[in-house]
């Protein structure tokens, strides 16, 4: 008997230092197994924690995890779960001013936005290309993706550069 193995990524972009433990147990609950995360300053949060951790297990553990650790309180965090033989990859991403988000993902891990909710942008857009651009937005989880990026770069070792956009 053949067992299918999903494989992905949890990454913790911040975490309270008091809130470590809880995150590792209730992903090792996900998961199956105890696990034990390196944690790590975030430097852009004083006092938070960041850290990332391979995972492997049952088709659909992607999911368990985000639903393990949805809505818990200054938690930032994204999970992947890598595309199998005829199964789309997912990624959930997690703020705790948005709350979650889930995409799936293609072969190189880009979000696919299916045609049905391209239609429903469409219809909710009408003729106004600016909410058409705003709808694609909310479908790529463009607000998350910006409220993460900042967080993503941050590496304990290395200094954070701040850039601001400028007018052209």
């Amino acid at each position: 008997m053949v067992t299918t193995v999903a494989r992905g990524v949890l990454y913790v972009h911040s975490s309270p230092r008091a809130l470590c433990p809880h995150v590792e147990w209730a992903a090792g609950h996900a998961i199956g197994r105890p696990v034990s995360f390196t944690w790590t300053d975030q430097p852009v949060l004083r006092g938070a924690q960041r850290t990332d951790f391979t995972w492997e297990g049952g088709p659909g553990t992607g999911a368990a995890i985000a639903s393990k650790l949805r809505g818990w309180e200054h938690l930032r965090f994204e999970v992947t779960e890598d595309p199998r033989d005829g199964v789309d990859g997912s990624r959930w991403l997690h703020t705790p001013d948005l709350g979650i988000f889930h995409a799936q993902t293609d072969a190189a891990g880009n979000i696919v936005v299916p045609e049905d909710r391209i239609r429903a942008a469409m219809d909710a857009a009408g003729t106004s290309a600016i909410e058409l651009h705003r709808e694609l937005r909310l479908a790529l989880g463009q607000a998350w993706d910006d409220e993460l990026e900042p967080f993503r770069h941050a590496i304990g070792t290395s200094s954070v550069t701040w850039l601001h956009r400028s007018a052209v």
